[in-house]
């Protein structure tokens, strides 16, 4: 059964990582990703993958557009490897894709099907996850 937290929230356990959707240029300028940078050490320039106390998923392009549905896909895919292949460490994530990029709550949460237990994920997404 998925973890859950209250939408907006940051995770109280300083072990978290904190899961947040990026630009392909990784330049974390503003919502998640800039909270990511603030307060969990993550780099510019890295668009996707471990950087600092986070992980960078890529959903929008260099100017800010959506990538296709697909590719976000795929990075979540890479992503879910990682959270296996760490099962002792608490991912955070958050509402990846669904502020900056403009992806849909009911686009985004189900490519996160059957995810492993170490992943905490934001409370309006129950209806996907369960």
């Amino acid at each position: 059964m998925p973890l859950f937290h209250r939408d907006g929230a940051a995770p109280d356990d300083p072990a978290a990582v904190f899961v947040f959707g990026s630009n392909i240029a990784g330049a974390h300028g503003g919502g998640a990703a800039r909270a990511a940078v603030d307060r969990f050490d993550a780099r510019m320039g890295v668009a996707e993958g471990m950087t600092g106390r986070a992980y960078a998923i890529p959903t929008v392009d260099h100017m800010i557009r959506p990538l296709p549905l697909e590719t976000v896909r795929a990075s979540v895919e890479r992503f879910l490897a990682h959270a296996r292949a760490n099962p002792q460490t608490l991912f955070f994530v958050t509402r990846v894709g669904c502020g900056i990029a403009g992806f849909a709550d009911a686009e985004i949460a189900p490519l996160f099907r059957g995810a492993p237990d170490n992943l905490s994920f934001a409370e309006s997404w129950r209806e996907w996850l369960n």
